[in-house]
């Protein structure tokens, strides 16, 4: 999939300030939920009511999963992501898992190199980014696993990196459960995603510890 030019994607998002520095984007620019593209700072959409509360479900989910099984951690945006295919950019996931093993180096502001899944909650002006720019840099730049989580149309899409670098797009089981061998034990249950009410912590907290007893003492 080839990666359009800037100038042809600016519906995707909002051009602010042109011919900015990586020093001045990190300093000025990160915080603020912009994402640097060539010089460019392009901000991110405003956060909706759905976006919000699905990447809270989806950071405690994995937060809590790490604090009951501490293989990795989460951070979640405005965190920036640096790939090495990609110098002249850096993007900020809505969520980042990054675990103990992943080679790169997890810095108190940035993760430099590929975090081991990358989340995308869409939003309405996101669309086309999270499945076309979004997908193209991370899948060429090496992140192991892509998750694009769409409330619009109630749809979720996996993809995991098979041996030749290519994004291969993953199904729910019958019961429209995901699993991932890099979080193992973890069982996302896509309907719940579309639930008026998400889990709060508590709920969270004991559907994590049912899961991993579950895989720790299978039947």
């Amino acid at each position: 999939m080839a990666i359009n030019p800037l100038s042809e994607r600016v519906a995707a998002g909002e051009i602010i300030a042109t011919d900015v520095s990586l020093e001045d984007y990190l300093e000025h620019y990160a915080a603020d939920f912009c994402e640097w593209v060539e010089g460019n700072i392009i901000t991110m959409s405003p956060v909706y009511e759905d976006h919000d509360a699905l990447s809270f479900y989806l950071a405690l989910l994995l937060a809590t999963f790490f604090e009951l099984k501490p293989i990795g951690t989460v951070r979640h945006a405005p965190f920036v992501m640096r790939l090495a295919a990609f110098p002249t950019r850096r993007r900020e996931p809505d969520l980042q898992a990054i675990l103990n093993t992943n080679p790169g180096t997890l810095t108190p502001t940035y993760m430099d190199g590929p975090a081991d899944i990358c989340i995308e909650i869409v939003s309405p002006e996101s669309v086309e980014r999270d499945h076309g720019d979004k997908f193209a840099e991370y899948e060429k730049g090496g992140v192991p696993e892509y998750w694009i989580i769409d409330a619009i149309h109630r749809d979720t899409r996996f993809y995991r990196l098979n041996d030749d670098g290519v994004y291969i797009r993953q199904t729910e089981d019958a019961d429209g459960n995901y699993r991932t061998p890099n979080l193992p034990g973890l069982v996302l249950h896509v309907p719940t995603l579309w639930q008026d009410d998400l889990p709060g912590p508590i709920a969270i907290g004991e559907l994590v510890k049912a899961m991993l007893n579950n895989w720790d003492n299978p039947e």
